[in-house]
C-alpha cells in the first residue's frame, strides 16, 4: 500500500476520502467501517475477507508513527523518499 492522506470529519460525522485515494472506487461501492481500538480502516465490502491481518498491522503501524511524530521523533523527508521507505514495510 502506498497512499496516506489526511482529511477530517464534518460536524455531521461526514469524511472526504481524497481523490487520490479513490480512484478505483466507483460511486456506489459498498465500504466496510472498522474501529480497531484508536484507528478506523475503510475497505472495500467486496475485498473484506482479503488480507485483514495485513490492514490491521498496516493501520497498527500508521498509529505508532503518528504517535512518535506527536512527540517530535520524525525525520523530515522528501515525498518520494518516504514513499520509497514505505514500501519496505
Amino acid at each position: 500500500m502506498k497512499g496516506i492522506s489526511i482529511t477530517k470529519m464534518s460536524s455531521r460525522g461526514q469524511v472526504v476520502i481524497p481523490l487520490e485515494m479513490r480512484k478505483d472506487l466507483a460511486k456506489g461501492v459498498k465500504l466496510v467501517v472498522m474501529r480497531n481500538k484508536g484507528q478506523i480502516i475503510l475497505k472495500k465490502a467486496e475485498d473484506f475477507a482479503k488480507n485483514i491481518e495485513e490492514d490491521l498491522e498496516f493501520a497498527k503501524r500508521t498509529e505508532k508513527a503518528w504517535k512518535a511524530h506527536d512527540r517530535g521523533e520524525f525525520i523530515e523527508m522528501e515525498f518520494d523518499d518516504f514513499l520509497n521507505e514505505m514500501e519496505k514495510w
